[in-house]
């Protein structure tokens, strides 16, 4: 007689809009649950047939019927195994984010996502109604509810399904990385678990999409609030887990070691990256290699990504580049092995300077000669990205970019911008974590202060004020949405908090020019950054 329930977590990385693929992974992933592990139950992630989030796909009438074709042959093929999915729900009142458990032909329960996210870089509200009921199955005689993703973060779903007799609560989701989001994840299943003395199965996407990264940390929490199980972090699983029938709660736990802060930035923007390029089927990728910071990182994580082979390093020297700083980028090129070239940016620069003499000989050099520089740099990156066939990063990170320290057309030229949301203090601590792995990233290009190079001994902070104090200002602005005054108040010049709030607001019309990046902040400069370019509104 059975004594246990073996239940899969199945941690995949699908790609939005390929119905057909993410229907046979599913299909595929039944069958290895149900013969090799000998499972009884497998749940898929939030939306797990269309991928997520497939945006204004939802809008058109013949993907929400692809996906429900789609559905209907997983009900039919899928035999002899319980299967948590996620799909669009078409009803006549409306669209919902549905889950169904089928099992044998049949589909035991629907249930709607009740909570709609509709913030930061959610629009759930823009496509779907809202559900408004908690059911209760029986698999293998264990009471069991289903929540999607944002329900387990209200108080209602939770409490529906403990007041009809729930015990074991399956959740599939959808939920993006950012900074310090397991730990939030892990404290609210926690609360509900031991509220509601309820055992949770939480299931997670991973995977690239655009600019969101899914991490997976698909999880086991005990009606104890104890995490006893854990898929790991950015890469797919199949995690078999067996819950007790008479206690429910899982069996044979294990102790998981969960990455560091900086380890799972940088797997994030690793896995960012990677599936930003397999999903758009590019060849490989390039960058210009100038000797500092954020393109050293830029090559190691793009070769953490891709593998060297698929790599493309680009030196391009000018009147103003030092030799120490040729030096290190041919050295870590020689480090990672990567194809390169180094080609000189000075007959460009200098017959455009001939070409503008005219006009500009009454008028005093300025900015303007530095960003012809950059923009010359970006012609050579953009016409060796053309002529290869190779996705162009851009090498900026997110300090820079909040104050329109970059050049529009120059150094922000590119379709993949991988620091774009790293601050300027994260990007040396991602540094020292991966040299910690292998000593790739040259010390001097660590320690020495950053610069341009677009003039003679320039320096960042001859414009900007120290990047620890930046990137506090930034920190408490954008990511706590803390106002000047409140700034302020903690001890920081309040000169320099509005000079800095006014280069962000200034730089916006940058910004909507940008590449996109992969998101790591709760307030990011991509889909859940929308301010108007017209506003005088600075508090």
């Amino acid at each position: 007689m059975k004594n246990s329930l073996r239940v899969v977590l199945a941690q995949l990385n699908f790609l939005v809009g390929d119905i057909d693929g993410n229907l046979e992974k599913h299909i595929k992933a039944a069958e290895i649950a149900r013969d090799k592990h000998h499972a009884d139950v497998i749940i898929f992630p939030e939306l797990s047939l269309t991928g997520y989030p497939p945006e204004d796909l939802l809008l058109r009438k013949n993907f929400i019927q692809t996906a429900e074709a789609a559905r209907q042959k997983l009900i039919r093929e899928v035999k002899n195994i319980y299967c948590l999915i996620g799909h669009p729900h078409a009803k006549e009142h409306g669209l919902f984010n549905t889950c169904s458990l089928i099992h044998n032909g049949r589909v035991l329960q629907h249930y709607a996502k009740q909570c709609l996210p509709n913030y930061g870089v959610f629009d759930e509200g823009r496509y779907f109604n809202a559900g408004d009921d908690v059911q209760v199955s029986l698999i293998h005689h264990i009471p069991t509810s289903i929540v999607i993703c944002e329900d387990i973060w209200r108080l209602n779903p939770a409490r529906q399904a403990a007041a009809k007799g729930a015990r074991l609560m399956l959740i599939p989701n959808a939920s993006p990385f950012e900074m310090d989001k397991h730990e939030q994840r892990f404290s609210v299943l926690t609360k509900r678990a031991t509220h509601d003395h309820l055992s949770l199965v939480y299931v997670n996407n991973v995977g690239g999409q655009d600019e969101l990264v899914f991490d997976g940390g698909s999880m086991v929490v005990d009606h104890t609030g104890q995490m006893t199980h854990c898929a790991g972090f950015f890469q797919e699983c199949l995690l078999p887990v067996d819950i007790d029938l008479h206690t429910i709660q899982a069996k044979n736990a294990i102790a998981t070691a969960i990455p560091t802060r900086e380890e799972r930035a940088y797997q994030a923007l690793v896995l960012g990256l990677r599936d930003y390029v397999e999903k758009n089927h590019f060849s490989g990728v390039l960058l210009g290699l100038s000797g500092g910071i954020d393109s050293a990182l830029t090559l190691a994580i793009a070769v953490d990504a891709l593998g060297k082979d698929r790599v493309h390093a680009v030196i391009m020297p000018s009147r103003y580049t030092t030799d120490m700083s040729i030096e290190d980028a041919e050295l870590m090129i020689e480090t990672l092995q990567v194809t390169a070239d180094n080609i000189s940016i000075e007959p460009v620069y200098q017959s455009m300077l001939t070409s503008l003499a005219p006009i500009f000989a009454d008028k005093k050099v300025d900015v303007t000669e530095e960003n012809i520089q950059a923009r010359c740099r970006a012609i050579i990156l953009m016409a060796l990205s053309n002529k290869l066939g190779k996705l162009l990063l851009t090498t900026g990170n997110r300090s820079e970019l909040a104050v329109g320290y970059c050049t529009l057309y120059g150094d922000m030229a590119g379709g993949f911008a991988v620091l774009k949301d790293v601050p300027k203090t994260l990007v040396y601590q991602l540094a020292h974590y991966r040299n910690q792995i292998q000593a790739i990233i040259p010390t001097r290009i660590i320690e020495r202060p950053p610069t341009a190079e677009l003039a003679p001994n320039q320096k960042d902070e001859d414009s900007l004020p120290p990047y620890i104090l930046l990137d506090r200002i930034l920190e408490e602005y954008l990511n706590h949405g803390k106002s000047i005054d409140e700034i302020a108040m903690q001890g920081i010049d309040r000169e320099l908090v509005n000079r800095i709030i006014d280069l962000i607001h200034k730089n916006e019309y940058k910004r909507r020019q940008a590449a996109i990046g992969p998101h790591l902040n709760h307030k990011s400069f991509g889909r859940d950054w929308r301010y108007p370019l017209s506003n005088s509104f600075k508090g």
